[in-house]
């Protein structure tokens, strides 16, 4: 795997933790998190240098948003795995098209 890939995943595992904190805390809302990151894709879905690249690099740029609104919609609990959150978009992705 890419060197890249692996520091991407840490990155995402501790900003989900992070976003989780901050929801814990009160300092954000559940709410608060996902507009926040719905207006995040729906700025990348609109940016015309996402809309020059091929679906598949398309799908990468999401990715990183997709993986934390899957992290931070998640039940209590331990903190999930790269793989878990990953696959649960991915079987999302299947199901929703």
């Amino acid at each position: 795997m890419n060197t890249a890939n692996l520091q991407l995943e840490g990155v995402l595992l501790a900003l989900s933790r992070l976003l989780e904190t901050m929801r814990h805390k009160g300092l954000l809302t559940s709410g608060e998190i996902e507009t926040a990151l719905a207006e995040a894709e729906d700025a990348c879905r609109r940016d015309a240098a996402c809309r020059t690249i091929s679906p598949g690099q398309a799908e990468g740029v999401l990715f990183p948003i997709r993986f934390l609104r899957a992290a931070t919609n998640r039940q209590e609990g331990p903190a999930p795995t790269f793989t878990d959150i990953a696959t649960s978009i991915g079987e999302n992705k299947d199901r929703n098209g």
